[in-house]
């Protein structure tokens, strides 16, 4: 969209131009609601991201809702399941049996891909390059929204902002301190990530429990792979050349899964840290906050992009409630709706972490403890099944 033919009112501003955003926009101009999104970055950045790539099922839904999940279904890779590699033995978690759901691997940037090519045709106008964000009077009944493009101050008025601009955006930061109550785990340790253009190790995803610390095998198609291996707080990408991260993986999934292991040079690494951060409530005044702007999970679980899309799946539903009657109900209750879905996906990913990784400050106690806990899931069906459900994704409903 260009300056020229940018509206001076919406009903709903939308800030930020990632899964929440996007989906959230999806989700009100299919129900014929009026809404802008701006996004400081330019589409290739945003859809370059390489982040999630584990889809629940209830996304898959929300994606097939607005009509966006055809390429989802026709290339995404349907998983009935996955494993945990633990002491030499692999501990296979039969999601499908045990739930009657799978789950879809398929990248963010693939659908991001998929809300970006759709916005124009559905009327979802997205301003990118839209510097210095500022909001406004979001206590009051008349919000507005001011940036600068092409070196002139933009504004926009509406009835409703909605904060999707993630971890480090303006919408959480542009909240009155002590009027948020912040719950924030940092763990000690990191994520090194690697995408390489060779076919996946194993047909399902496997995670690693070493004595060396944890490991992923993932897949972005079935040419292209995701590893990760678990990395100390203070480490940098230099101080894991190539050659030692595949040795590593390979040491850390264990032969049989190493034995499948293709290498090749990384097409993207990444160093990235993890916490386990929610905000209370999601809501103040005119501005709700949506996906990671409210919340934060350790990426074990796989929950963020799926968190992203319910959160939208709400705001959308109390947004057009409010828009087609003028009822409040909506979005009085959004936050309490979205925060009861919020913290059990918090609590799953904290669960799991603790599990899978090992911590630099555990004591011999709680390493006992860790081992014990393998132990009996690797014996137990209630114990999987729990697993299971959790990572299938819980109802939407409480």
């Amino acid at each position: 969209m260009t300056a020229s033919n940018l509206p001076s009112r919406t009903r709903i501003a939308i800030i930020g131009a990632g899964p929440a955003g996007m989906m959230l926009g999806h989700l009100l101009r299919q129900e014929g609601v009026d809404c802008l999104v701006l996004e400081r970055r330019d589409r290739a950045y945003v859809e370059g991201r390489v982040r999630a790539g584990v889809i629940e099922q209830t996304t898959v839904e929300i994606m097939q809702r607005v009509g966006l999940a055809g390429r989802l279904l026709r290339e995404g890779l349907p998983h009935g399941g996955f494993s945990i590699s633990w002491n030499g033995e692999l501990i296979h978690i039969d999601v499908a049996g045990l739930t009657g759901k799978h789950i879809t691997v398929y990248g963010q940037q693939e659908i991001m891909h998929d809300l970006f090519d759709a916005a124009p045709a559905r009327g979802l106008d997205v301003v990118f390059g839209a510097e210095d964000v500022t909001l406004h009077d979001i206590e009051g009944d008349r919000p507005f929204v001011t940036w600068r493009s092409g070196g002139e101050t933009r504004r926009i008025d509406c009835e409703f902002i909605a904060g999707c601009d993630g971890f480090h955006g303006v919408s959480r930061a542009s909240i009155p301190s002590g009027r948020l109550v912040d719950y924030e785990k940092i763990y000690p340790f990191g994520w090194l990530g690697v995408l390489a253009d060779v076919p996946p190790c194993a047909p399902e995803v496997v995670y690693a429990s070493h004595e060396r610390g944890f490991a992923l095998a993932s897949m972005r198609s079935a040419t292209r792979s995701r590893y990760y291996v678990q990395v100390g707080a203070e480490d940098r990408l230099e101080d894991w050349p190539d050659d030692r991260f595949w040795s590593e993986l390979a040491i850390r999934l264990g032969e049989t899964i190493a034995a499948g292991l293709e290498r090749a040079p990384a097409i993207e690494t990444a160093m990235a840290p993890l916490r386990s951060y929610v905000c209370e409530p999601m809501r103040f005044g005119r501005l709700l906050l949506a996906g990671d702007a409210a919340h934060i999970v350790p990426p074990t679980g796989a929950k963020g992009l799926n968190l992203a899309a319910s959160d939208a799946l709400f705001l959308s539903e109390a947004l057009t409630d409010y828009c087609r009657t003028g009822s409040m109900a909506g979005v009085d209750g959004y936050s309490g709706r979205a925060l009861s879905r919020v913290w059990k996906a918090e609590r799953f990913s904290w669960w799991f972490t603790h599990l899978t990784h090992r911590f630099p400050t555990a004591t011999p106690i709680e390493r006992k403890l860790q081992i014990a806990e393998m132990a009996y899931l690797s014996r137990s069906r209630a114990a999987q099944t729990a697993l299971a459900e959790n990572y299938a994704g819980l109802p939407l409903s409480p």
